[in-house]
């Protein structure tokens, strides 16, 4: 496993700041939410994984490159 740059850690906080909401597109895990559930971002690791508080109670990191979310713009965290 690559960990990221600080440069590139810079980048991916900038993308995915604490409190947006996201809803995921794809996720190959077993234990990954149901496509289209939402959730909020809570931080991005060190490792570059993007750990979010899905409104199904799971709090499963995505690995960005790998899992896909979109982010939402017009949903606050009302879960």
């Amino acid at each position: 496993m690559r960990f990221p740059s600080e440069k590139e850690l810079a980048m991916l906080r900038e993308k995915y700041p604490i409190g947006a909401m996201v809803q995921l597109i794809a996720m190959n895990d077993e234990q990954a939410p149901p496509v289209g559930t939402i959730g909020e971002i809570q931080f991005v690791d060190d490792a570059g994984s993007v750990h979010i508080h899905w409104q199904n109670g799971s709090s499963l990191a995505v690995i960005p490159d790998v899992d896909v979310v979109e982010i939402l713009t017009d949903i606050g965290a009302n879960f």
